[in-house]
Protein backbone atom coordinates (compact mmCIF):
# COMPACT_ATOMS: atom_id res chain seq x y z
CA UNK A 1 0.00 0.00 0.00
CA UNK A 2 2.58 2.22 0.56
CA UNK A 3 4.77 1.43 -2.36
CA UNK A 4 1.42 2.42 -4.74
CA UNK A 5 1.32 6.05 -2.29
CA UNK A 6 4.55 6.64 -3.55
CA UNK A 7 4.21 5.66 -7.01
CA UNK A 8 0.89 7.76 -6.99
CA UNK A 9 2.87 10.73 -5.37
CA UNK A 10 5.37 10.64 -8.12
CA UNK A 11 3.46 10.56 -10.57
CA UNK A 12 1.81 14.03 -8.94
CA UNK A 13 5.04 15.38 -8.85
CA UNK A 14 6.13 14.38 -12.68
CA UNK A 15 3.03 16.09 -13.81
CA UNK A 16 3.09 18.90 -11.46
CA UNK A 17 6.88 19.26 -13.05
CA UNK A 18 5.92 18.59 -16.84
CA UNK A 19 3.12 20.96 -16.13
CA UNK A 20 5.71 23.95 -14.63
CA UNK A 21 7.85 23.03 -17.27
CA UNK A 22 4.54 23.62 -19.74
CA UNK A 23 3.82 27.05 -18.16
CA UNK A 24 6.93 28.19 -18.25
CA UNK A 25 7.47 27.47 -22.14
CA UNK A 26 3.64 29.29 -22.60
CA UNK A 27 5.03 32.36 -20.84
CA UNK A 28 8.33 33.24 -22.86
CA UNK A 29 8.69 34.02 -26.26
CA UNK A 30 11.76 34.77 -28.09
CA UNK A 31 11.23 37.64 -30.91
CA UNK A 32 13.38 37.79 -33.76
CA UNK A 33 14.86 40.86 -34.41
CA UNK A 34 12.84 42.09 -37.86
CA UNK A 35 9.71 40.98 -36.29
CA UNK A 36 6.76 42.30 -33.79
CA UNK A 37 4.14 39.76 -31.89
CA UNK A 38 0.52 41.35 -31.13
CA UNK A 39 -0.59 39.07 -27.96
CA UNK A 40 -4.30 39.31 -27.03
CA UNK A 41 -6.14 38.53 -23.86
CA UNK A 42 -9.43 36.88 -23.51
CA UNK A 43 -9.39 38.42 -27.28
CA UNK A 44 -8.10 41.87 -26.35
CA UNK A 45 -5.40 44.16 -27.09
CA UNK A 46 -2.87 43.10 -24.25
CA UNK A 47 0.66 44.35 -25.84
CA UNK A 48 3.34 44.32 -28.78
CA UNK A 49 6.23 42.21 -28.18
CA UNK A 50 9.39 43.46 -29.54
CA UNK A 51 12.93 41.96 -30.31
CA UNK A 52 14.24 39.75 -27.76
CA UNK A 53 12.93 37.17 -24.53
CA UNK A 54 9.31 38.42 -23.89
CA UNK A 55 7.16 37.14 -21.20
CA UNK A 56 3.56 36.39 -21.18
CA UNK A 57 0.76 35.32 -18.92
CA UNK A 58 0.25 31.25 -20.00
CA UNK A 59 -3.24 30.57 -21.07
CA UNK A 60 -3.74 34.05 -20.61
CA UNK A 61 -2.37 35.70 -23.55
CA UNK A 62 -1.60 34.44 -26.91
CA UNK A 63 0.12 36.08 -29.46
CA UNK A 64 -2.40 36.53 -32.32
CA UNK A 65 -0.16 38.27 -34.96
CA UNK A 66 3.21 37.95 -35.85
CA UNK A 67 3.83 41.01 -38.45
CA UNK A 68 7.16 41.67 -40.11
CA UNK A 69 8.80 45.11 -39.88
CA UNK A 70 10.89 45.10 -42.80
CA UNK A 71 10.85 47.36 -45.74
CA UNK A 72 8.17 46.70 -48.08
CA UNK A 73 7.63 47.38 -51.85
CA UNK A 74 4.44 47.19 -53.40
CA UNK A 75 3.73 45.66 -56.68
CA UNK A 76 4.36 47.76 -59.65
CA UNK A 77 1.03 49.34 -60.63
CA UNK A 78 -0.47 51.46 -63.67
CA UNK A 79 -3.23 54.16 -63.36
CA UNK A 80 -4.93 56.34 -65.63
CA UNK A 81 -4.79 60.12 -65.04
CA UNK A 82 -5.98 62.92 -67.47
CA UNK A 83 -3.90 66.37 -67.28
CA UNK A 84 -5.50 69.43 -66.99
CA UNK A 85 -4.57 69.80 -71.09
CA UNK A 86 -7.07 67.07 -71.77
CA UNK A 87 -4.13 64.26 -72.24
CA UNK A 88 -4.76 60.98 -71.07
CA UNK A 89 -1.04 59.49 -69.66
CA UNK A 90 -0.70 56.07 -68.19
CA UNK A 91 1.45 55.92 -64.83
CA UNK A 92 3.50 53.44 -63.52
CA UNK A 93 3.72 53.59 -59.65
CA UNK A 94 5.99 51.98 -57.07
CA UNK A 95 6.01 52.38 -53.30
CA UNK A 96 8.00 51.24 -50.66
CA UNK A 97 7.02 51.62 -46.72
CA UNK A 98 7.56 49.33 -43.41
CA UNK A 99 4.87 48.77 -40.54
CA UNK A 100 5.85 50.76 -37.59
CA UNK A 101 2.85 50.19 -34.94
CA UNK A 102 1.58 46.78 -35.62
CA UNK A 103 -1.59 47.15 -33.29
CA UNK A 104 -2.92 49.47 -36.05
CA UNK A 105 -1.89 47.88 -38.81
CA UNK A 106 -3.82 44.35 -37.62
CA UNK A 107 -6.80 46.05 -36.32
CA UNK A 108 -7.47 48.86 -38.30
CA UNK A 109 -7.17 47.67 -42.00
CA UNK A 110 -7.36 44.12 -43.32
CA UNK A 111 -5.63 44.43 -46.48
CA UNK A 112 -2.67 46.74 -46.43
CA UNK A 113 -1.34 46.66 -49.92
CA UNK A 114 -4.67 47.15 -51.63
CA UNK A 115 -5.43 50.09 -49.46
CA UNK A 116 -1.80 51.82 -49.93
CA UNK A 117 -1.92 50.93 -53.74
CA UNK A 118 -5.81 52.42 -53.86
CA UNK A 119 -4.52 55.20 -51.98
CA UNK A 120 -1.98 56.13 -54.18
CA UNK A 121 -4.04 55.59 -57.43
CA UNK A 122 -6.11 58.32 -56.05
CA UNK A 123 -3.39 60.79 -55.19
CA UNK A 124 -1.79 60.24 -58.63
CA UNK A 125 -4.97 61.19 -60.77
CA UNK A 126 -5.65 64.29 -58.56
CA UNK A 127 -1.58 65.73 -58.60
CA UNK A 128 -1.67 65.10 -62.40
CA UNK A 129 -5.22 66.54 -63.24
CA UNK A 130 -3.60 69.83 -61.52
CA UNK A 131 -0.51 69.37 -64.21
CA UNK A 132 0.09 69.83 -67.79
CA UNK A 133 1.81 67.47 -69.70
CA UNK A 134 4.91 69.59 -70.20
CA UNK A 135 4.94 69.86 -66.40
CA UNK A 136 4.53 66.14 -65.62
CA UNK A 137 7.80 65.66 -67.77
CA UNK A 138 9.59 68.12 -66.15
CA UNK A 139 8.38 68.31 -62.68
CA UNK A 140 8.56 64.28 -61.88
CA UNK A 141 10.82 65.00 -58.76
CA UNK A 142 7.93 67.66 -56.82
CA UNK A 143 5.62 65.25 -58.18
CA UNK A 144 7.15 62.16 -56.59
CA UNK A 145 7.52 64.12 -53.42
CA UNK A 146 3.93 65.24 -53.15
CA UNK A 147 2.74 61.85 -54.00
CA UNK A 148 4.94 60.68 -51.23
CA UNK A 149 4.25 63.23 -48.41
CA UNK A 150 0.21 63.19 -49.65
CA UNK A 151 0.48 58.85 -49.19
CA UNK A 152 2.15 59.03 -45.39
CA UNK A 153 -0.49 61.06 -44.49
CA UNK A 154 -2.87 58.83 -45.41
CA UNK A 155 -1.88 55.92 -43.94
CA UNK A 156 -0.51 57.44 -40.94
CA UNK A 157 -4.26 56.04 -39.39
CA UNK A 158 -2.45 52.31 -40.14
CA UNK A 159 0.76 52.33 -38.24
CA UNK A 160 2.51 52.78 -41.58
CA UNK A 161 5.65 54.55 -42.52
CA UNK A 162 6.06 55.30 -46.17
CA UNK A 163 9.56 55.45 -46.93
CA UNK A 164 9.78 55.88 -51.03
CA UNK A 165 6.90 56.67 -53.81
CA UNK A 166 8.11 56.02 -57.15
CA UNK A 167 7.00 57.28 -60.42
CA UNK A 168 8.47 55.00 -62.66
CA UNK A 169 7.20 56.12 -66.07
CA UNK A 170 4.89 58.20 -67.69
CA UNK A 171 3.25 56.71 -71.20
CA UNK A 172 1.48 58.47 -73.74
CA UNK A 173 -1.35 56.55 -76.08
CA UNK A 174 -0.38 56.51 -79.81
CA UNK A 175 -2.42 59.09 -80.57
CA UNK A 176 -1.00 61.52 -78.34
CA UNK A 177 2.62 60.52 -78.97
CA UNK A 178 2.42 61.09 -82.98
CA UNK A 179 0.86 64.21 -82.16
CA UNK A 180 3.95 65.45 -79.76
CA UNK A 181 6.33 63.87 -82.32
CA UNK A 182 5.01 66.04 -84.71
CA UNK A 183 4.71 69.20 -82.77
CA UNK A 184 8.61 68.55 -82.06
CA UNK A 185 9.62 68.00 -85.31
CA UNK A 186 7.79 71.64 -86.64
CA UNK A 187 9.64 73.07 -83.26
CA UNK A 188 12.98 72.11 -85.01
CA UNK A 189 11.74 72.70 -88.28
CA UNK A 190 11.42 76.37 -87.05
CA UNK A 191 14.51 76.45 -85.12
CA UNK A 192 16.57 75.73 -87.82
CA UNK A 193 14.81 78.53 -90.08
CA UNK A 194 15.33 80.92 -87.25
CA UNK A 195 19.22 79.66 -86.86
CA UNK A 196 19.34 79.54 -90.84
CA UNK A 197 17.82 83.59 -90.70
CA UNK A 198 19.63 85.15 -87.88
CA UNK A 199 23.14 83.80 -89.91
CA UNK A 200 21.53 85.64 -92.65
CA UNK A 201 21.07 88.66 -91.32
CA UNK A 202 24.60 88.02 -89.29
CA UNK A 203 26.41 88.22 -92.73
CA UNK A 204 24.81 91.21 -94.26
CA UNK A 205 24.83 93.23 -91.42
CA UNK A 206 29.19 92.41 -91.82
CA UNK A 207 29.35 92.75 -95.15
CA UNK A 208 27.77 95.95 -94.24
CA UNK A 209 30.19 96.79 -91.97
CA UNK A 210 32.56 95.82 -94.33
CA UNK A 211 31.35 98.02 -96.75
CA UNK A 212 31.02 100.75 -94.89
CA UNK A 213 34.64 100.89 -93.40
CA UNK A 214 35.83 100.45 -97.02
CA UNK A 215 34.37 103.76 -97.86
CA UNK A 216 35.14 105.00 -94.88
CA UNK A 217 38.79 104.22 -95.83
CA UNK A 218 38.59 105.03 -99.31
CA UNK A 219 37.43 108.65 -98.06
CA UNK A 220 40.42 108.86 -95.89
CA UNK A 221 42.59 107.95 -98.84
CA UNK A 222 40.84 110.68 -100.98
CA UNK A 223 41.00 113.73 -98.28
CA UNK A 224 44.67 112.88 -97.98
CA UNK A 225 45.32 112.99 -101.55
CA UNK A 226 43.40 116.27 -101.76
CA UNK A 227 45.26 117.80 -98.33
CA UNK A 228 48.20 116.23 -100.38
CA UNK A 229 47.11 118.37 -103.62
CA UNK A 230 46.30 121.28 -101.51
CA UNK A 231 49.04 121.27 -99.61
CA UNK A 232 51.45 121.42 -103.39
CA UNK A 233 49.18 123.72 -105.04
CA UNK A 234 49.47 125.96 -101.78
CA UNK A 235 53.39 125.63 -102.25
CA UNK A 236 53.58 126.42 -105.91
CA UNK A 237 51.04 129.33 -105.35
CA UNK A 238 53.61 131.23 -102.35
CA UNK A 239 56.47 130.15 -104.89
CA UNK A 240 54.50 132.61 -107.50
CA UNK A 241 53.42 134.75 -105.21
CA UNK A 242 57.42 134.94 -103.97
CA UNK A 243 59.63 134.68 -106.99
CA UNK A 244 56.94 136.16 -110.04
CA UNK A 245 56.24 134.36 -113.26
CA UNK A 246 59.78 132.95 -113.18
CA UNK A 247 59.13 130.64 -110.30
CA UNK A 248 55.42 129.40 -112.43
CA UNK A 249 57.64 128.89 -115.68
CA UNK A 250 60.14 126.52 -113.78
CA UNK A 251 57.51 124.27 -112.00
CA UNK A 252 55.79 123.99 -116.17
CA UNK A 253 59.47 123.04 -117.56
CA UNK A 254 60.34 120.50 -114.77
CA UNK A 255 56.86 118.63 -115.16
CA UNK A 256 57.78 118.58 -119.03
CA UNK A 257 61.66 116.97 -118.53
CA UNK A 258 59.70 114.66 -115.94
CA UNK A 259 57.17 113.18 -118.11
CA UNK A 260 59.36 113.13 -120.84
CA UNK A 261 61.65 110.74 -118.71
CA UNK A 262 58.64 108.46 -117.60
CA UNK A 263 58.18 108.19 -121.74
CA UNK A 264 61.52 107.37 -122.12
CA UNK A 265 61.58 104.73 -119.43
CA UNK A 266 58.66 102.38 -120.23
CA UNK A 267 59.63 98.80 -121.97
CA UNK A 268 60.23 99.20 -126.40
CA UNK A 269 60.08 102.52 -126.44
CA UNK A 270 62.60 103.41 -128.75
CA UNK A 271 60.80 106.21 -130.51
CA UNK A 272 60.37 109.01 -128.41
CA UNK A 273 58.04 112.25 -129.25
CA UNK A 274 59.36 115.60 -128.07
CA UNK A 275 57.75 118.58 -128.60
CA UNK A 276 58.50 121.55 -130.70
CA UNK A 277 59.65 123.66 -128.11
CA UNK A 278 61.49 121.44 -125.87
CA UNK A 279 64.96 122.30 -126.24
CA UNK A 280 63.58 126.00 -125.40
CA UNK A 281 62.02 124.30 -122.22
CA UNK A 282 65.60 122.57 -121.43
CA UNK A 283 66.62 125.98 -121.63
CA UNK A 284 64.23 127.65 -119.33
CA UNK A 285 64.89 125.44 -116.56
CA UNK A 286 68.60 125.55 -116.88
CA UNK A 287 68.48 129.12 -116.71
CA UNK A 288 65.82 129.09 -113.98
CA UNK A 289 67.99 126.82 -112.30
CA UNK A 290 70.74 129.06 -112.44
CA UNK A 291 68.93 132.09 -111.60
CA UNK A 292 67.87 130.11 -108.43
CA UNK A 293 71.16 129.43 -107.19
Amino acid sequence: MQFEELIGQNIVYLLLAVFIIICILAGVRIVPQSQKYVVERLGRLRSVLGPGINFIVPFLDRVRHKVSILERQLPTSTQDAITSDNVLVQVETSVFYRIIEPEKTVYRIRDVDGAIMTTVAGIVRSEIGRMELDQVQANRANLIEAVRNQVAQQVDDWGIEVTRAEILDVNLDDATRAAMLQQLNAERARRAQVTEAEGTKRAVELQADADLYAAEQEAKARRVAADAEAYATQVVAKAIADNGLEAAQYQVALKQVESLNRLGDGEGNQTILLPANVIEAFGDAFKMLKGSK
